[in-house]
């Protein structure tokens, strides 16, 4: 077999969709206090807006809880003003040096939203590799066409292609069940 067809390119964009998976799983809000779920808001200081984790730091109190305790106390209202303003569907109270933010019990029916709003992201991510996948097939077939592969290259490129793909899927599905998991704990 002359298997030369590089799959990098493939393998790229289902590692990104893994990644792209995870980061926006970790934004997704279970029943316990997470301080990821902070990581990409956005505080007006000092004139301009800045990524929270550099005016503050976020630690957890309790399963319920995070502490998030400004660098400078004067920001405390800015961040208590820019968590509020995401929509997070946490509660925010200070006291004068930190805020903290408390994560309600999930309810029955928003657990089911977010498992909801987790899979419609794993078939995001299910799309990305689908779209991979059909790029590398038509190298394929095209390479077949120009004669640099023969038919048997081609079927067995398929057969190595489609044991990608079944991997990177298996992974997001994976990534999938463990926020299940956790969303319902």
């Amino acid at each position: 077999m002359a298997m030369n067809f590089d799959f990098k390119s493939f393998d790229e964009k289902t590692a990104a969709s893994l990644e792209w998976l995870a980061k926006e799983y970790r934004g997704l809000r279970t029943g316990r206090a997470t301080p990821m779920i902070l990581d990409g808001l956005m505080v007006s200081a000092y004139g301009s807006m800045m990524p929270l984790k550099q005016v503050a730091n976020v630690g957890v109190e309790d399963a319920r809880t995070l502490r998030v305790s400004a660098y400078d106390a004067g920001l405390i209202k800015d961040i208590e003003r820019a968590i509020a303003g995401a929509d997070l569907g946490v509660g925010t109270s200070t006291d004068g040096s930190s805020v903290r933010v408390t994560f309600p019990e999930l309810t029955g029916e928003r657990r089911a939203e977010f498992i909801k709003l987790a899979k419609a992201k794993l078939e995001e991510a299910r799309a990305t590799v689908r779209v991979a996948r059909d790029e590398v097939w038509k190298n394929i077939q095209s390479r077949e066409q120009e004669g640099t592969l023969t038919e048997d290259d081609k079927y067995a490129l398929k057969d190595e292609l489609q044991k990608k793909v079944d991997a990177a899927n298996e992974s997001l599905e994976k990534a999938f069940d463990r926020k299940e998991e956790e969303m319902s704990a």
